[in-house]
């Protein structure tokens, strides 16, 4: 059963970032789903959850739903000042949220 929920819930976080790209559809939008996802991540790791739980909602929707990928063709496509901007805040505000949500979750 876990190989299926394992599908589903990544299935379920590339839905969400899609729906919210649809949204919102600006650089924004991105950095918001990161800031989520790596919070969700936080307190999915912070939890006292099963090893098959944490590995469902950590890796494979929170894995889905954050993009570094999409992260990393924005910084292609800021100058290099913005884009130096755009990478240092997406880090510090990411890190930010896991560690927050990670603390909340004990």
């Amino acid at each position: 059963m876990t190989p299926v929920l394992f599908v589903v819930a990544a299935s379920l976080g590339a839905l969400s970032r899609h729906v919210a790209h649809q949204l919102l559809r600006t650089v924004p939008a991105l950095l918001i789903v990161n800031i989520a996802g790596s919070g969700l991540l936080g307190f999915v790791i912070g939890a006292d959850l099963s090893r098959s739980t944490t590995t469902i909602l950590g890796a494979a929707f929170c894995g889905s739903l954050t993009t570094y990928s999409g992260f990393s063709l924005e910084l292609r496509r800021l100058s290099p000042r913005d884009g130096a901007t755009f990478a240092a805040v997406s880090v510090a505000a990411t890190c930010l949220a896991a560690h927050l949500a990670s603390t909340l979750a004990i």
